[in-house]
């Protein structure tokens, strides 16, 4: 670390990551940084060795962290990066900033950001992913981000730079998010707010809301989200194909597809992390087997086993 420039934020060496995810799983990465600000990030990123690797992380939401830890340095934004700013129609969020503050603070505004309410995560992460629900994404609203680069530049990403699609982005490697700007449609705030609730109902009915999981494990093989509409069609989501396999409930150490909806992967007290790539990858063998479609997974999977 002699060579490492010294921050103003937090620099921590051999960070354990399994109390930072959702899934609780997970081994120690070489370094964890916590910026205290931009300025901070920047000047960091640009005198870090060259060879350090940099992996951006949000709140491990979407994240299995494998058993070996991680060989990088990994940057979380906290704070001092979850401003929600809203003027003239549009909202900038800090890419910290979680999905469900976001919306409902739109939703006073009078604006509509109701599909992020249900997304566990921070916007950074939603737009990394091109996070959706009810079958609107990130980039249907997306005006631009600022990012710092690996190199330590400040830079402003249209959408034509990020090339969004279903469920991912085109960031530069190593550079991290950290903020947003969104321009959503106007609605009565009571109304965004019904609405809001209405689909946490669903979702709590539906999704085992109170069990570690890290959200939908594996893409839609249709590829766009559910609409939450009557008339959606199941056939082509990854939950359907799953259950059909005979894998809704299927087991490996302590890790399970979820019995309440057969896309959670969930940590049902001790899991390794090997236990739940391992399980979701028998899953994909067998939806294979069954069915010849193969499954994306959507949780990112990083580090050394």
């Amino acid at each position: 670390m002699s060579d490492f420039p010294v921050p103003r934020g937090k620099l921590t060496p051999q960070r354990d990551l399994s109390e930072l995810t959702w899934l609780r799983v997970g081994g120690p990465a070489d370094y964890l940084f916590q910026p205290a600000d931009v300025a901070d990030l920047q000047s960091f990123l640009r005198d870090l060795p060259k060879d350090v690797q940099v992996f951006p992380m949000g709140v491990g939401s979407n994240l299995i962290v494998r058993d070996g830890g991680l060989r990088a340095l990994v940057t979380r934004l906290g704070r001092g990066f979850n401003s929600i700013e809203i003027s003239d129609g549009e909202v900038t969020a800090g890419a910290a900033a979680l999905d469900a503050h976001v919306a409902r603070k739109a939703a006073d505004a009078g604006l509509d950001l109701t599909f992020l309410r249900t997304i566990p995560g921070s916007i950074g992460g939603a737009v990394r992913m091109n996070a959706g629900c009810y079958g609107t994404y990130t980039e249907d609203h997306f005006v631009r981000a600022n990012a710092v680069t690996r190199a330590g530049d400040l830079v402003t990403l249209n959408a034509d730079d990020l090339n969004f699609q279903y469920r991912q982005s085109e960031l530069p490697e190593g550079a991290v998010i950290i903020n947003a700007t969104f321009a959503p449609p106007s609605g009565d705030p009571a109304t965004l707010h019904a609405r809001m609730a209405d689909q946490l109902a669903k979702r709590d009915a539906t999704q085992p809301t109170k069990d570690r999981s890290a959200g939908s494990t594996f893409r839609n093989p249709a590829g766009f989200s559910s609409t939450g509409r009557d008339d959606d069609v199941h056939d082509l989501k990854a939950w359907k194909v799953i259950q059909d396999a005979g894998m809704k409930g299927a087991t490996r150490g302590g890790a399970q597809m979820s019995l309440k909806h057969a896309n959670f992967l969930i940590n049902t007290g001790d899991a390794t992390a090997a236990d739940l790539e391992g399980l979701g990858e028998e899953v994909r063998k067998k939806v294979y087997d069954s069915s010849g479609i193969t499954l994306e997974w959507e949780i990112m999977r990083i580090g050394e086993k």
